[in-house]
């Protein structure tokens, strides 16, 4: 890897910039997984990880991506012939969806064009049709057309009624937008460390109710490694992971918890929504439409359309070379149509002007003229709040 390479902005859907200080700390010398100090590291992490998600429930950590998270936390409660709600909206709830069909399950889809997500009255009523129901799995904020669900809080107060579980795929969105893990009655809840929270990839963190602890813990389930009964266990009873855990990356998650919390939670999550806000409407200035529908418009993952005769492989690739930033272009049905900024974890006024300037420029590049100085000029009066 060379240096310039080492220099460039990493604006993407996740992995995300990591502190110097969250890199650093993945230096420290190996220690025993099975030792007081891991016992020690681990409780740090759980207790931070509770701070984070709003919650006084269970918290584990699997040595996966988060999609082994949200696979686990779907296995682990989803059963053969169980009905399951699922808005699909993009890609991650398609995934969600498939998981439950492998398991042997029914997924329930309630479904919206990309650039858009189920309402709740939707959902509601998909509910009341089929009645009984084993779980909703919502994917909070599907990464892939950029679109967020803004009405999780309402959703356990239906799940209450049908004695339904409320499985939350929070991976790209937890510590960068509004999610009490307590305060909303979700029962599970997965993240990954490679987004808002600002750390390496590899690891996937739940939250678990009591309600779905007592549930995981009692029924037989026929899986080894994602076994979330025996992550409970061994977390409460040694402060340990059942099995070999990737110990550098538990002291990468444990410092990048700690930045969290030093600048505050909710003003972590403010900061997201004004740096949001000036990508939105700079990037509007510059004649660029948004992808999605605005009530539906997620914080962490901007995505806009590419304007006419701009091809998106040749688009990014000039933001790179001659740029050093890096975004994210669309996937499955979205390939070449749109283009995604992560805006994630330690994102703050250098991360969205230097990002703005290139964008600007590099449409410049492609031959449509932007006003650029008037534009940036607006997006540093946006954030100086931050």
């Amino acid at each position: 890897m060379d240096y310039q390479q080492k220099k460039k902005l990493l604006m993407i859907p996740g992995p995300t910039n990591v502190p110097e200080r969250v890199l650093h700390a993945m230096t420290k010398p190996m220690i025993n997984h099975r030792g007081e100090e891991f016992h020690e590291l681990y409780k740090n992490v759980q207790e931070k990880a509770r701070k984070v998600f709003e919650t006084e429930q269970n918290i584990v950590v699997l040595s996966s991506s988060g999609t082994g998270g949200v696979e686990a936390a779907i296995s682990n409660i989803v059963k053969k012939g169980d009905n399951v709600i699922i808005p699909v909206f993009g890609e991650f709830s398609r995934r969600a969806a498939q998981y439950v069909r492998l398991i042997g399950g029914n997924p329930v889809c309630i479904e919206a064009p990309l650039g858009n997500a189920p309402s709740f009255e939707e959902v509601k009523a998909k509910t009341e049709e089929v009645r009984d129901i084993k779980a909703f799995c919502i994917v909070y904020n599907d990464t892939s057309p950029g679109t967020k669900i803004n009405w999780l809080d309402k959703i356990a107060n239906v799940a209450l009624d049908f004695n339904a579980f409320t499985i939350v795929d929070a991976v790209s969105i937890l510590a960068g937008d509004e999610l009490p893990m307590d305060k909303w009655g979700i029962d599970i809840v997965v993240t990954a460390s490679q987004k808002c929270l600002a750390a390496p990839p590899g690891l996937a963190i739940l939250g678990i109710s009591e309600k779905a602890t007592k549930y995981v813990t009692k029924n037989e389930i026929h899986l080894e490694y994602f076994n979330l009964a025996k992550y409970i266990e061994y977390s409460n009873l040694r402060k340990e992971t059942p099995y070999t855990p990737a110990v550098p990356l538990f002291y990468a998650l444990d410092e990048a918890l700690s930045l969290v919390l030093e600048e505050g939670l909710q003003r972590r999550i403010q900061r997201h929504r004004i740096t949001a806000k000036a990508f939105y409407e700079s990037l509007e200035a510059a004649g660029l439409k948004p992808f999605v529908k605005p009530e539906a418009r997620s914080n962490t993952v901007i995505s806009f359309e590419y304007p006419e005769n701009i091809e998106d492989k040749k688009f990014r690739e000039n933001l790179e070379k001659n740029f050093g930033v890096v975004i994210a272009g669309g996937f499955g049905e979205l390939r070449g149509k749109i283009f995604r900024i992560g805006n994630m974890g330690e994102v703050n006024r250098y991360h969205v002007l230097t990002t703005l300037n290139a964008i600007l420029s590099s449409l410049s590049d492609f031959g449509l003229k932007v006003e650029n100085e008037e534009i940036i000029k607006n997006a540093r009066r946006a954030l100086e709040a931050i």
